[in-house]
């Protein structure tokens, strides 16, 4: 079986990589601080982030869905809403850190991050794709 080197490169793994490696120097400073309840939340959301950066890694493309229509349009739009949803995202996980470092409460962060990270594992499990 012939497999792409896109495919089997280690680059894919530096995002998820560099997250989870935050994670753990985070959890590490707020737990040296004395906050050990908010350093495994951190922990546990930029490991999270992670392990959505890990799946999505292999994605080239995203599938397109009757609910977008077909054609270009419905590329674009579905580009569009994948974008929102990863910039949203990926300002949550900067509000837990940012907010945990400054010792201030991460609690609705990590909701937030906690409802994002079940919406997306559900919608990957019956978007059809499955995990």
């Amino acid at each position: 079986m012939w497999i792409a080197p896109e495919r089997r490169g280690l680059g894919r793994w530096i995002a998820p990589g560099l997250a989870l490696a935050a994670g753990v120097v985070v959890a590490s400073v707020l737990a040296a601080d004395g906050r050990g309840e908010t350093a495994l939340i951190a922990l546990g959301v930029l490991a999270g982030y992670a392990a959505h950066l890990g799946y999505r890694r292999n994605e080239p493309a995203l599938p397109i869905s009757e609910a977008f229509g077909t054609g270009h349009r419905a590329r674009a739009h579905l580009k569009s809403a994948a974008m929102t949803g990863d910039v949203l995202t990926g300002a949550i996980v900067a509000a837990v850190v940012v907010q945990g470092l400054r010792g201030a409460d991460i609690t609705p962060y990590a909701w937030l991050a906690a409802l994002a990270g079940v919406v997306y594992t559900l919608s990957a499990l019956f978007g059809g794709r499955g995990l």
